[in-house]
């Protein structure tokens, strides 16, 4: 049962709200307004708050920059109710301490669209990584539960980036972010093109991806995501490291030893009419089990499990990288950085707006004022370029 807190010294108005919202199954507690401690607001621990501003008032507002100010109640949805008369003058300060607003009286029904809706987004928000967007968490596991439930046939996939820890420990967090968001649009791109409309990608957390696809893409899905892993993030690394194929860092003996470049290992866990899985805890314990091995086989590669299906149990499907990392075939923003057009922060910058909306680098760059459309025109004309 979602729990919504109701700020106001309207007692009509509270007795409204608690009616309807009692009879659409929600917890509801109502507090007037005018205090200042938000003990009793974390010990009730709403889903929402809906705060009364009267007419906008300085001293409720305040209550609602209060909740957005302490960590505990951040995250926590506030919708206020406000006089339309005193809306344009107050507008700056309402925006700074809540999430949405309808004019006061409001219409019940859409007050609570307008809460289910709050209550949505800030769940996302908070089940999603700050990093990609992308859900992680608690929506993982909804979304898995839900197809188990459904009995629906799919394939999980788990993904963990080898070496990364090594990369970040000589690189820095800041630049193995930006592997982390390259990585996720990779998966995002190649999802697109070799899943299905209903597949699902998210991040859980640091260097591991979870998606979801069907029985009959998986393996395209795999193959495409490696190819263009190995492919890419080689880049991320110096000349001197990636020509020589390893980083010199520290292990955790602190002895220091030649570490390979990132790759990538992916554990698969099928679920059709084969297989006996009934929950999300034994996806997750396969899952682990296969990567325990897979973290034993140097590169990038895949592996499905294949017990109590009716195919034999194999081995893991590695992905043989066909070219050298000295192939010609390169990035557009290497292609542009050794020919002068570019600077490596003029790159950097360009690639986090192209990971995060998905425009092509070449238009963002464009768009960023750092090139030229001749600069592009002959970068792709003379580059050999990876299109990846």
């Amino acid at each position: 049962m979602k729990k919504i807190l109701i700020i106001s010294s309207d007692s009509k108005l509270k007795e409204v709200l608690k009616f309807c919202f009692d009879g659409w199954g929600y917890e509801v507690f109502l507090k007037d307004a005018g205090f200042k401690d938000l003990a009793p607001i974390k010990k009730i621990s709403p889903d929402v708050v809906i705060a009364d501003v009267h007419s906008a008032s300085k001293e409720a507002l305040e209550i609602c920059r209060a909740l957005k100010d302490d960590f505990i109640t951040a995250f926590v949805p506030v919708v206020a109710l406000i006089d339309k008369r005193q809306l344009r003058d107050q507008l700056l300060e309402i925006k700074q301490g809540i999430d949405d607003y309808l004019i006061k009286p409001p219409d019940p029904l859409d007050l609570r669209v307008r809460i289910e809706m709050a209550i949505k987004r800030s769940q996302y928000s908070f089940y999603s990584s700050p990093l990609t967007g992308l859900p992680s968490g608690r929506i993982i596991e909804e979304i898995l539960k839900g197809k188990i439930d459904d009995a629906e046939n799919f394939v999980f996939g788990y993904i963990d980036i080898d070496n990364f820890k090594y990369f970040n420990d000589v690189y820095g967090y800041l630049k193995g972010d930006r592997v982390i968001m390259q990585t996720a649009y990779m998966l995002y791109t190649v999802i697109r093109e070799f899943g299905k409309k209903d597949d699902f990608i998210g991040h859980i957390g640091g260097d591991d991806f979870v998606f979801i696809t069907s029985v009959d893409k998986y393996k395209a899905v795999s193959e495409k995501f490696i190819s263009l892993f190995d492919r890419l993030i080689p880049f991320h690394y110096s000349d001197t490291d990636r020509s020589n194929g390893y980083i010199s860092a520290r292990d955790r003996t602190r002895k220091i030893k030649n570490i390979p470049l990132m790759s990538v290992s992916l554990a698969l866990v099928i679920k059709d009419g084969s297989s006996d899985i009934k929950n999300s805890i034994e996806i997750n314990e396969k899952v682990f089990e296969i990567k325990r091995y897979l973290k034993t086989v140097a590169g990038s590669k895949f592996m499905s499990d294949r017990r109590n299906r009716k195919e034999d149990l194999s081995g893991p499907s590695i992905h043989k990288r066909l070219d050298s990392l000295s192939d010609p075939c390169k990035p557009l923003g290497q292609i542009l950085l050794e020919k002068g057009e570019l600077s490596q922060s003029q790159l950097d910058e360009g690639l986090l707006v192209h990971w995060k909306r998905g425009v092509a680098l070449g238009e963002v760059l464009k768009e960023l004022g750092f090139i030229t459309e001749g600069n592009l025109r002959e970068a792709l004309k003379d580059g050999d370029l990876y299109k990846g």
